[in-house]
């Protein structure tokens, strides 16, 4: 698959992170801006390796998006509610004070 491709894939996999992610949240959603300017910003960009460590810097900034951010909501003075998406939850394991042995 050329280079072409593969940045248009990634451009708009990074577009569909940042509206999951930040859904119903207008400032935030402003990231398109940045994600729009640095795309914009290396587009010119001839070197097979530089295309490659930029591609790699995005995958990075879209799975760290998909997997670690949490939206807050302000709820009062002091107050945030957390707004975990589906995807995010994930099956909590009871703690044990009892560690078994290994064999």
């Amino acid at each position: 698959m050329s280079h072409a491709v593969k940045v248009l894939q990634l451009f708009k996999t990074l577009h569909r992170t940042r509206q999951q992610v930040f859904k119903n949240d207008a400032r935030a959603l402003e990231a398109r801006i940045k994600i729009n300017e640095e795309f914009k910003n290396n587009k010119n960009e001839t070197s097979p390796e530089k295309i490659e460590e930029l591609m790699k810097i995005g995958s990075d900034v879209e799975l760290l998006l998909r997997t670690s951010v949490i939206q807050g909501i302000h709820t009062g003075h002091n107050t945030l509610k957390l707004v975990p998406r589906k995807d995010l939850l994930i099956e909590n394991v009871p703690y044990c004070d009892t560690p078994t042995q290994k064999q």
